[in-house]
């Protein structure tokens, strides 16, 4: 049973929302909360496995309670996975969501069908969900010319470890780095925990992120598939 938090400050939406989860099997709605504040509490008492995250609210913005349930997990399990609700695609809103720990983004135009595997996608780990939509907001909005300083220092992972980092960055799934390198799905996972591991990382996404904001990887072509 996957245990899921709805936030969204317009109560429609998240009436709507609650409802269709409710109704999907292997699902409950462990709570529903109106703004970030209340998002923070709710998560820290019932303890979700996923959270529905409206990015833009007032008071608390979902940036911010991202940040503050990613930093408030007691370690006791795995902390919850954050699925950012968003109106649009290209949103700066959700590149700094992505920045703090959420595991991917959804259109709220999204159909049920979309919804209900985007859930199940970060519930069962894959913190990339659309990876091609989540490449092209990253490549969008990172700082193309590293005006900032780079979030981590890459010198800490092993070669294998920055070329696996490399690749998630440009869109492959663990069976395409796999194939390109010549070495198992799970070595490629083992070099993707250690690399998340020590570099301090919450979520696939944002490793992404700082793969790119680190330079590692400039926007553009690859020239790989993916």
């Amino acid at each position: 049973m996957t245990r899921v938090l709805v936030v969204d400050d317009q109560f429609l939406i998240r009436a709507g929302l609650v409802g269709l989860l409710r109704a999907a099997p292997g699902i409950e709605v462990v709570g529903e909360a109106a703004d970030g504040a209340e998002a923070v509490e709710l998560a820290a008492t019932t303890s979700p496995d996923v959270v529905l995250m409206d990015i833009r609210m007032p008071g608390m913005s979902g940036i911010t309670a991202t940040e503050r349930i990613l930093a408030g997990a007691d370690g006791a399990g795995p902390p919850p996975r954050i699925l950012v609700l968003t109106t649009f695609d290209l949103d700066e809103y959700v590149y700094a969501a992505l920045r703090v720990g959420a595991s991917g983004f959804l259109l709220k135009d999204a159909g049920p069908e979309r919804l209900l595997a985007a859930v199940a996608a970060v519930a069962g780990g894959d913190t990339l969900f659309a990876p091609s939509v989540t490449r092209r907001l990253i490549e969008a909005l990172a700082p193309h010319d590293r005006v900032v300083e780079p979030p981590a220092d890459l010198t800490v992972l092993t070669a294998r470890e920055v070329e696996v980092l490399r690749l998630i960055a440009q869109g492959l799934s663990n069976m395409d780095i796999a194939d390109h390198l010549f070495i198992s799905e799970a070595t490629v996972k083992t070099h993707l925990n250690r690399t998340m591991s020590k570099l301090d990382l919450g979520s696939r996404a944002q490793a992404v992120v700082l793969a790119y904001e680190s330079g590692l990887v400039k926007p553009g072509p690859t020239g790989l598939p993916g």
